[in-house]
């Protein structure tokens, strides 16, 4: 008989990626999933507001305040996949701009219906 074995699936674990997820543990809209080939998602409502891809964090914004972002050399436009850019979404490199407070403004942004 010809047995398989599972190998474990490794997960991203990134502190600063943690930090953030710890201010939402208490709040029940917030969901904490899978999504773009990554295995830290915050979404509050079923709609993603953070995440870590690729080493980077992600996260959903007004147009504006990613344009701002991108014009300071803080974050880059962000996309799925290759040519793929997503007008509110910006991806951070570094901890400068705070992750939590940008996750804040994320969430607040992405909770909100919008019309």
């Amino acid at each position: 008989m010809k047995t398989t074995t599972k190998k474990a699936r490794s997960v991203d674990v990134d502190p600063r990626f943690e930090k953030v997820a710890a201010e939402y543990t208490s709040d029940p809209q917030v969901k904490r999933g899978r999504m773009f080939s990554s295995e830290n998602v915050l979404s509050v409502n079923g709609k993603i507001f953070a995440m870590l891809n690729k080493g980077r964090f992600v996260l959903k914004l007004p147009k504006e305040r990613v344009d701002q972002l991108v014009s300071q050399r803080l974050g880059l436009n962000w996309g799925p996949g290759p040519g793929r850019l997503m007008k509110e979404w910006v991806a951070i490199e570094s901890t400068k701009p705070s992750w939590v407070e940008l996750a804040r403004e994320a969430y607040e942004f992405v909770k909100e219906p919008r019309s």
